[in-house]
């Protein structure tokens, strides 16, 4: 058994720990995070308001240029600030260790616990789809089970294992995109092209509204930050990770759109989760539509892993600063963050056995909206209160990237408050909560 100790993320560069995350497991990482529950479940979501083909496929075509521009803007706050923890570790430094704290609050309670939860909750579904005989909460648990285990273990098997995941998933994407477009003799009757009534369409609630789901299963574009400081050259190899992994991923969005509407009627997949399933039924016999559930089963359990192995991070970094949370702070031997791990799989867990799929959507997707507003509206103040700030990446285009990441994710926080008040207050309530935390954890450093 790999012995425990306490530990602190060390600075990039440091030699005590030789081995590092590669620039490849840090891309798997971000495609990976993305890749998972959302584009496979929330189409059935967005068909209620939303029955255009032109606007379903515009949906995930902003969503996409909207986590490309928050990727650039972390970019260059992670080559500027090389530390783990995300927007705990930006927003401490950019604003105040309150912001920083709450933001990591949000992150170790619900940022990674609960996207791990809806991950393991879809792979349960589509492999009770083919397998009725088993407990989808028991598939999803064994699932986050098992993948804490080899997270807990070594730091390459850890990466090895992501990576192969991660390819995996692509290389099953294309597979079943390229046989549905392959048997499929006619598509489905649906305008891909603009119509009548499709610009109103897109400045609508409606199309706000859906953007809720979109956002989230965009989720994760972020995700390498969260393990800059165990990342190779971070200041070299962070932006192309995020770049690439993200432009990768809406390309990828978008095509499987395509795929679903075409192949399968509105009707069907309305209000529906298992929208891979329900697409390859009516595109194979029964036989090939049960193989295609367990392969889009498949494809989660690297979403699953990557959120498992990303998440921890957050409360490893928390455990170092503050002194009420230092046992989340100690590692292995090989430096990865047990506790923590452990914690947060805990914590998807409790999800998996209690809340319903759109609440936990909804909920999280408001949360981690806020957070990410926060930054990237960062890069603006840490370029006026830290102009000599070495940067050893600027975003492209500036100012562009992070003004269209902030009316676009601006505009989906409010129609969320708007229409999703349960949600969006749980959220809030949740800020609040952090702030209380801070409070007491800086009256805990006081009094040692």
């Amino acid at each position: 058994m790999n012995g425990v100790r306490s530990s602190v993320v060390l600075p990039a560069g440091n030699p005590t720990i030789a081995a590092k995350f590669s620039v490849a497991t840090a891309s798997a990482v971000v495609v990976a995070n993305m890749i998972g529950t959302g584009v496979f479940t929330s189409l059935g979501f967005q068909l209620s308001d939303i029955q255009s083909g032109f606007v379903l496929l515009m949906l995930w075509a902003v969503g996409g240029l909207a986590a490309l521009c928050g990727a650039l803007c972390y970019a260059e706050l992670g080559a500027a600030l090389p530390r783990s923890g995300g927007e705990y570790n930006f927003l401490s430094q950019i604003y105040h260790p309150a912001v920083g704290f709450v933001s990591g609050w949000v992150s170790a309670t619900i940022g990674f616990a609960a996207p791990t939860a809806l991950a393991a909750i879809t792979f349960g579904a589509y492999l009770g789809s083919v397998t009725p005989q088993v407990p989808r909460a028991l598939s999803a648990t064994a699932l986050v089970l098992a993948l804490t285990g080899i997270h807990m273990s070594t730091r390459r098997s850890s990466g090895g294992v992501q990576r192969w995941l991660t390819a995996l998933k692509i290389l099953l994407i294309a597979g079943f995109c390229g046989a549905v477009w392959g048997v499929v003799d006619e598509g489905q009757p649906l305008a891909f092209a603009p119509v009548a009534g499709d610009g109103a369409l897109l400045v609508s609630g409606a199309f706000a509204v859906a953007l809720i789901y979109v956002n989230y299963a965009y989720t994760g574009w972020n995700a390498a930050t969260y393990l800059t400081s165990e990342i190779e050259a971070p200041q070299r190899s962070l932006p192309r990770a995020l770049a690439l992994g993200t432009g990768l991923v809406g390309v990828i969005y978008v095509l499987l759109n395509f795929i679903f509407l075409y192949a399968a009627p509105i009707g069907a997949m309305q209000g529906q989760l298992e929208i891979g399933y329900i697409v390859a039924e009516h595109a194979f016999d029964g036989s090939g539509a049960s193989l295609m559930g367990v392969v889009l089963a498949g494809l989660l359990i690297s979403t699953v892993s990557a959120m498992i192995l990303a998440g921890p991070r957050v409360m490893q970094t928390i455990g170092e600063d503050f002194r009420a949370f230092r046992l989340l702070a100690r590692t292995n031997r090989h430096g990865l963050p047990v506790v923590a791990i452990g914690v947060q799989s805990g914590m998807a867990l409790v999800f998996i056995w209690t809340a319903s799929f759109e609440f936990i959507l909804v909920f999280a997707g408001f949360s981690l909206g806020l957070c990410t507003f926060l930054t990237v509206a960062g890069v603006f103040v840490l370029r006026l209160r830290r102009p000599d700030l070495p940067r050893p990446y600027r975003v492209t285009a500036y100012p562009l990237p992070p003004l269209i990441y902030l009316a676009i994710t601006g505009w989906t926080l409010f129609y969320i408050l708007k229409e999703r008040p349960e949600e969006a207050w749980m959220s809030l309530l949740l800020i609040l909560a952090g702030g209380g935390f801070h409070w007491l954890c800086n009256r805990v450093n006081k009094a040692a």
